[in-house]
């Protein structure tokens, strides 16, 4: 060695190190949802951007609030309160009561995130948390949906009047019978909650977070793969009835909740074979409500269910330890 004086360094893990932080994840996410969430506000209106400044300001406040009482460090700046804030008003109705959008928001960082401990605790994605107690409180309010601009002649869009209302393309698909065209679907011409304007902003906002390694490509593509083709098969055995695969992949929540929802890191499988069983698993619930149940759309309900699962898909998808027998597993 020579007279080189040479240090021992001893440290506890972790030892690899990654220049990723999760303020800076989230707020990777929050600027791909900036797309849709402008394009949400430009197709049913201003009152769109209040029911965003609404949560927003009652997560962080609420966030906070939480924080401060139970006496842990600050923890707002990294950003999940407000991906919460925003992905909440993404699955409401564009007409949703303000005063119901603070009780949402409250029960979506309380109830869903901060009960169980904050961030990298809670078992539920919080913005569906928050949906769901909208849901069973409003039962009325959350089924009551507005008319977007339309698409007329030319290209040209028109603003609908706001007083209008219109039914989901998958109402119109279970009680009606009438399947709206893919390609409405696909742009956003179509009335929903705020997050159903436009599955392709969602989509390359998508694209970007899986080139950063920020979310689990594997969830959301075992989740297209089992809503096509379970889609497929009954749409062959009986298409008079059921619509065909693309109309299920591009119509209600399916993409805000299988591209930002299910792909949540906390709140989903750690395991690649996980991940498969876990999209899939939502896949096949999406269909059995959608098409055998007694509501419309079934995503919400289908990703909360699964999100109850991932300890156990944890434990029976977790690798063999290297150096132990099959018996180990």
């Amino acid at each position: 060695m020579g007279d080189e004086a040479q240090a021992l360094i001893l440290s506890t893990s972790p030892h690899a190190k990654s220049a990723d932080s999760v303020g800076k994840i989230m707020g990777t996410v929050n600027i791909t949802l900036l797309p849709a969430v402008a394009f949400s506000i430009y197709q049913f209106g201003l009152y769109v951007l209040a029911m965003y400044a609404v949560s927003i300001s009652t997560c962080l406040a609420a966030e906070y609030l939480v924080v401060r009482w139970r006496k842990r460090p600050f923890s707002l700046k990294d950003g999940s309160a407000l991906v919460t804030a925003i992905l909440l008003v993404m699955v409401l109705p564009p007409r949703f009561p303000l005063y119901g959008v603070v009780l949402g928001a409250v029960v979506a960082v309380v109830i869903g995130k901060q009960i169980f401990g904050g961030i990298g605790y809670n078992i539920f994605n919080p913005a569906l948390v928050g949906r769901a107690f909208l849901a069973a409180a409003y039962p009325v309010w959350i089924t009551s949906w507005t008319a977007p601009r339309i698409w007329v002649d030319g290209g040209i869009m028109a603003s609908a009047a706001d007083a209008v209302s219109t039914a989901t393309p998958l109402a119109l698909m279970k009680f009606d019978g009438a399947v709206t065209a893919a390609v409405d679907l696909f742009l956003g011409r179509v009335g929903g909650s705020v997050g159903e304007t436009s599955a392709l902003l969602l989509i390359l906002g998508t694209i970007y977070l899986i080139a950063k390694r920020y979310i689990k490509w594997r969830i959301p593509l075992s989740i297209f793969i089992t809503v096509a083709v379970l889609g497929g098969i009954f749409h062959l055995i009986n298409p008079a009835r059921f619509p065909n695969p693309l109309f299920h992949l591009f119509a209600g929540g399916l993409m805000i909740g299988a591209l930002y929802m299910a792909t949540d890191m906390v709140t989903s499988p750690i395991t690649n074979r996980g991940c498969i069983y876990f999209g899939a698993g939502i896949g096949l619930l999406v269909i059995v409500i959608r098409l055998f149940g007694g509501l419309a759309e079934g995503v919400m309900y289908a990703i909360l269910f699964m999100n109850g699962l991932v300890p156990l898909i944890n434990r029976a998808t977790k690798p063999r330890i290297f150096g132990t027998g099959a018996q180990n597993e």
